[in-house]
């Protein structure tokens, strides 16, 4: 598998185009990527499907014990975080512990840096999880992802590893009550086995809004690929097409952003 994998816990302090001055947490290993979806352009390259139940994740006493210790240096340092975030090699929600690490989090970070929020990048297919979707919803700022409107064309872009219906997932973000941002990639391309790929089409993006109008966030944000992507023919979306795009959201009346 190639990729960029993140080989610590925590990494950074890193500036991040939507986030600001933004320290990463990694509940992963280190080695491999552990997720419920092989999206086609994910930066941390292609996954197995055993990775996602047989790899060993650390368990919270340990990965605390390292935020702990970190959190007091970078307060001791004086230095300045805008979003302690969730990201690292796969899907965060994933680990056993999510719940009980966010907590801990939330607390250390009440302690030491009051004003930063807490980010989390999510993938919304562990949502079903009652534990997970309550430490969510704890948390400043949900960035859940929702890359399709129509289930083929998620099926094709984001390729779970079980079946998974984006009916449901939208559901299980409509419950959020608007308290969460969704964040799409938008791209075109094909497949190696020459499957045209897009999200961009007039009936991919009219059934986006549709469920963006049915899920209410409070911000979407649109971006396209940034760095090489295990798929090898993507092509990067023209920012005039995004500012398209954006347009119709914000008809919406829904805050919107492009990258």
């Amino acid at each position: 598998m190639s990729g960029i994998l993140f080989d610590k816990i925590i990494f950074g302090v890193v500036n991040s185009r939507r986030l600001g001055r933004s320290l990463g947490i990694n509940l992963l290993p280190e080695t491999a990527k552990v997720c419920s979806m092989n999206c086609i352009y994910c930066e941390c390259g292609w996954g197995r499907e055993g990775d996602t139940l047989n790899s060993k994740l650390l368990f919270a006493s340990e990965i605390i014990l390292v935020l702990k210790e970190r959190f007091q240096q970078i307060h001791r340092d004086n230095i300045r975080i805008d979003s302690i975030t969730y990201s690292g090699n796969g899907e965060p929600t994933i680990h056993h512990q999510f719940a009980e690490i966010t907590q801990a989090i939330i607390e250390l970070r009440d302690f030491y840096f009051p004003k930063t929020i807490i980010t989390c990048l999510s993938n919304s297919t562990q949502l079903h999880r009652k534990d997970v979707w309550n430490a969510l919803k704890a948390i400043d700022n949900p960035l859940m992802k929702l890359d399709a409107g129509t289930q083929a064309m998620f099926d094709l872009i984001n390729k779970p590893f079980s079946d998974l219906l984006l009916d449901n997932i939208c559901e299980n973000l409509r419950e959020f009550g608007g308290k969460l941002s969704i964040q799409t990639l938008f791209l075109r391309g094909k497949l190696d086995n020459n499957q045209i790929v897009d999200n961009t089409t007039n009936e991919e993006v009219t059934t986006w809004l549709k469920r963006l109008t049915y899920i209410q966030p409070r911000r979407v944000i649109l971006y396209s690929i940034d760095r090489v992507t295990p798929a090898k023919y993507l092509e990067k979306i023209d920012k005039n097409i995004l500012l398209e795009i954006a347009e119709k959201v914000q008809a919406l009346g829904i805050k919107t952003e492009c990258y």
